[in-house]
């Protein structure tokens, strides 16, 4: 399928949702690189809170949830659709959600591709049931594979590693559709130099080994007031806590009475934390590995919940770039492993720096830009010789 010639629109149309923080971090970071190329204008649309504001809301809330309530519930949905085959029905209603509202938006918006980076796939249904000639671009935004995101009628996949490329082309994908260019940040994230008016910014110590935790975007990690405990008993170490958008967490961390225990809010300079960090203790969603990748930072992930995380953990300690702690007494012997032990601490950077893909939100979007050019160009011929056809038989 190609895409609308005709039209004088330029448009790229970016679907997403919001949960969790990383889909929208993914698509923004692509729209940031889509305009300052200044060939396309960017459209981004979190379909399913269009086309169903109060169901996404609720839904939103026990995703959110589940992390504490009913991890068991979220993992076992997870694994029981993770082999979900594009050809059944469940998988066609599954992905038919959205697309009367998705019809509205392509009037609306008449883009010239579509980028999905949220495995919510009405774009390619729709172009199966009515043959809308709008190319379809998938960013995969965890390191593990789940078959939601397949489709046959995806054009390109862009996809965090090279063992993720293989685990999609054993799934059936074709290979000339898979690219590995790894999983794409904001042009503003990368590491800074460790300076002493960086230090002075967030007031630590130069001479300290910094030990950063993350919550979360919306802090829902959980056993951190006991881990800054542990940690505090521990000689010339200072914390970082960065709370996300958990209000109650951020107040209660701030009582703790401890001038090495730093706690922030939602952060936008991550890049200069991890940069300051020693090595840093965190859930496993993809978004915060790839940004800890792109610093080296050596990290421990904390209690993973059932689903892409624990499966995203089990990949990164499968490649010694991460460390599974599962309880208060393992995360605190495996930061001092990595504190301690230099040799434990550089092997975990190496991986870190194996797994890098640097720039890759220019990669995708160069990338994309130059399929989009091929099917402009093959259309054009195509349409070149229907007209001479056309003529001839006239």
């Amino acid at each position: 399928m190609r895409p609308d010639v005709t039209s004088d629109r330029r448009k790229i149309l970016i679907l997403y949702a919001s949960y969790g923080d990383g889909h929208i971090q993914v698509s923004r970071a692509l729209k940031e690189r889509f305009d300052a190329a200044g060939k396309y204008e960017t459209v981004l649309v979190d379909l399913f809170a269009e086309a169903y504001p109060k169901l996404n809301e609720l839904t939103k809330y026990i995703y959110i949830k589940s992390y504490t309530l009913f991890p068991r519930l979220y993992g076992w949905s997870y694994y029981s659709t993770r082999e979900m085959s594009n050809d059944t029905w469940f998988s066609a209603w599954f992905h038919s959600w959205g697309m009367r509202k998705l019809k509205d938006v392509l009037k609306r918006e008449r883009p010239v591709a579509v980028v999905n980076t949220f495995p919510m796939l009405a774009m390619p249904e729709l172009r199966r049931k009515t043959g809308v000639a709008v190319p379809i671009f998938n960013v995969l935004t965890d390191y593990v594979l789940h078959w939601r995101w397949i489709h046959p009628l995806i054009d390109r996949y862009y996809v965090a590693t090279d063992d993720l490329k293989d685990a999609m082309a054993a799934a059936g994908v074709p290979e000339h559709r898979i690219r590995a260019t790894g999983i794409p940040l904001k042009s503003s994230f990368a590491r800074v130099e460790r300076t002493e008016a960086l230090y002075a910014k967030y007031g630590l110590s130069p001479s300290k080994r910094t030990v950063l935790l993350m919550a979360g975007s919306y802090g829902v990690l959980q056993g951190l007031r006991d881990v800054c405990d542990a940690l505090a008993k521990l000689n010339d170490v200072q914390i970082l806590v960065v709370c996300g958008k958990n209000e109650t967490l951020f107040a209660s961390m701030r009582e703790i009475e401890c001038a090495d225990i730093k706690v922030f809010g939602f952060m936008q300079q991550m890049h200069e934390l991890m940069s300051l960090a020693d090595t840093m203790v965190t859930k496993p969603g993809g978004i915060t590995l790839t940004e800890s990748i792109q610093c080296e930072l050596p990290v421990i992930l904390f209690r993973p919940v059932p689903g892409q995380e624990r499966d995203n953990a089990e990949y990164l300690a499968s490649r010694e770039a991460a460390i599974i702690a599962y309880d208060d007494t393992q995360v605190t012997e495996s930061i001092r492993s990595l504190l301690e032990s230099p040799e434990r601490r550089d092997r975990a950077v190496r991986a870190m720096a194996a797994l890098k893909k640097p720039q890759s939100a220019d990669t995708v979007v160069n990338d994309i830009q130059e399929a989009l050019d091929a099917f402009h160009a093959e259309s054009v011929v195509t349409a070149e010789r229907r007209r001479m056809t056309s003529e001839r038989i006239s």
